[in-house]
């Protein structure tokens, strides 16, 4: 028998609180080695939020490779607890919800769980989305029509298809959750790297595309305070000659149709207030206009200090852009063979594919720039992969791309955000809901919080997420390394009045003190500017708290 392994030895079966879905992983059935589990972490870092971060940070005023190292490292601190939270989920062959009722409680954990569910709920119906816009736009390249710009009845069409089509791979279960991983990988690191070659080919060198991150570092207007007013500072792209894309402006906000002679001397102007602006390049059959932008006041004292601050909240975003997973790990880890298969499959695969892919994401963005004409000023760059490839006029090439689109958003949205939720919602009802039930509803709830319009809330949305989630996580650890020394009585978490239902109540009464206390003040600056410090490191901050709050209370003496 395998080491790492613990089986459970009593017939606990007839317990609500036990379910097929959620008991032990028994060892014949610990088909995932390390190759299967770094395959699944680039099944899920493989997607257009991933591939989206280094430009957040990039229109913040960082460079690329800053972006990168904070992408980096963010993921390497956060695998960190990944590893040890997923070490429980080898040991015993159980999901989240079951480790968790040892430190919360048998009903204290679903206010842990059921959270967690609904986030991930949140951020499935987004990914529904974005590959319903990728079935959308394969239509139309195969039917030679241009694809409508805002909410239409056909994207909601490409949505309801893509639903159905995560849905399948709900009622296959977990098998084929593995096999969608395995075989996606490949295609999708070729993906990658496909587009990395395009970008170099089309700008003739590393360098030169490289080069351009400068240019979408500083956005198209800002406004500074002079002696004698407000100044207006434009900035135009440059071609691969270095020659300005801008002929002209405009300050669409005074409402004229007078266009300027573009310049990149400072302009005086009477206010500051919503100064918005558009370009034109006048040098085709046709003039082309950029975006309409807003020039914000810019401060200019303590640079260093604030890009310093720039630097911990990005670090907080990225941390808890998988702040989700490192708490329902155990999830996956559960088919682990070994602890060494988690720990190098985890190390291999999630911050290598997420700087990879966040290259791409910053490589492909900068060629973009010398490479499409219409792309004038930074707000213009095609950031995100569906924009980039509705600039492409081949529908042979939209419609491949297209599809290696619907391939990563399937392999993440599976992964990440229906393993998880089903298990949560199943261990409500053990008996009732099944992991297929609970991957249903997953889809019910994705639909009814509207991802069409959260889509545009995805930074906010991490750091918010954060302050919620790091608590748990600090309880999870704490509890299973310090207090309980990474033994659990694993037939006692399937009893209702077992060790683990702390007085019949089902509730852990540190735990959810450290809980509320730590979520508390990591989302307390949100409302309260003085303390906005800690809600802009909020995953550290309720992490941190809470983990030491519960190891105290679990310590002191009756």
């Amino acid at each position: 028998m395998n080491k790492d392994i613990e089986e459970l030895q009593e017939d606990v079966s007839n317990s609500p609180l036990y379910s097929e879905d959620l008991a032990p992983v028994p060892e014949q059935n610990r088909t995932w080695s390390k190759w299967h589990l770094a395959a699944i972490w680039v099944g899920m870092a493989v997607c257009i939020p991933t591939y989206l971060l280094a430009s957040y940070m990039i229109k913040t005023g960082l460079n690329w490779y800053e972006a990168l190292i904070i992408i980096g490292l963010a993921n390497l601190i956060i695998t960190i607890p990944m590893v040890l939270n997923g070490h429980a989920g080898v040991k015993y062959g159980i999901p989240f919800p079951v480790i968790g009722r040892a430190a919360f409680g048998t009903k204290g954990v679903h206010l842990a769980s059921v959270t967690r569910g609904v986030i991930a709920c949140g951020w499935f119906g987004v990914q529904t989305w974005i590959g319903g816009l990728a079935i959308y736009a394969i239509f139309h390249a195969v039917m030679g029509t241009q694809a409508e710009l805002g909410l239409s009845f056909g994207k909601f069409v490409g949505f309801a298809i893509f639903w159905l089509i995560n849905i399948y791979f709900i009622w296959k279960g977990t098998e084929s959750i593995k096999w969608l991983e395995t075989y996606s990988a490949p295609i999708l690191i070729a993906m990658g790297l496909a587009l990395i070659y395009w970008s170099y080919d089309k700008a003739e060198g590393f360098s030169i595309v490289l080069d351009q991150s400068q240019q979408l570092e500083n956005t198209a207007a800002t406004i500074t305070e002079g002696d004698d007013g407000f100044l207006l500072h434009l900035n135009s792209l440059t071609d691969k000659e270095g020659e300005i894309k801008v002929d002209e402006f405009n300050i669409v906000s005074d409402e004229s149709t007078t266009w300027t002679a573009f310049t990149t001397e400072p302009i005086l102007i009477d206010t500051a207030e919503d100064v918005q602006l558009q370009f034109r390049n006048n040098s085709g059959d046709e003039p082309v206009l950029s975006s309409i932008v807003t020039a914000n006041v810019v401060d200019t004292e303590n640079p260093a200090g604030s890009k310093l601050w720039n630097y911990l909240l990005w670090l907080t975003a990225m941390v808890g852009f998988w702040a989700t997973m490192s708490i329902s790990i155990a999830d996956i880890t559960r088919y682990a063979a070994t602890q060494k298969d988690q720990v190098v499959g985890q190390f291999i695969g999630l911050p290598a594919t997420m700087m990879l892919y966040s290259f791409v994401g910053i490589f492909v963005t900068c060629a973009a720039v010398i490479n499409f004409q219409d792309v004038l000023i930074a707000d213009d760059a095609p950031w995100d992969p569906v924009s980039l490839i509705a600039k492409f006029k081949n529908p042979t090439v939209v419609i491949i791309s297209q599809i290696f689109m619907i391939i990563a958003t399937l392999s993440t949205n599976i992964a990440a955000n229906v393993i998880a939720p089903s298990n949560a919602f199943s261990n409500l009802w053990p008996k009732r809901i099944s992991f297929r039930r609970g991957g249903i509803i997953t889809g019910i709830i994705g639909i009814l919080i509207a991802p069409w319009w959260l889509l545009n809330e995805i930074s906010g949305f991490l750091i918010f997420v954060s302050g919620l989630l790091g608590p748990v996580l600090g309880i999870l650890i704490a509890d299973y390394f310090l207090i309980r020394k990474k033994t659990l009585a694993l037939a006692e978490l399937y009893k209702e009045e077992g060790a683990y239902s702390y007085g019949r109540t089902g509730f852990n009464k540190p735990a959810m003190i450290a809980l509320l206390v730590g979520v508390f003040l990591a989302l307390v600056g949100y409302w309260v500017p003085a303390l906005n410090f800690l809600y802009s490191l909020s995953w550290f901050t309720g992490f941190i708290i809470s983990f030491v709050l519960y190891y105290l209370l679990m310590k002191k003496p009756a």
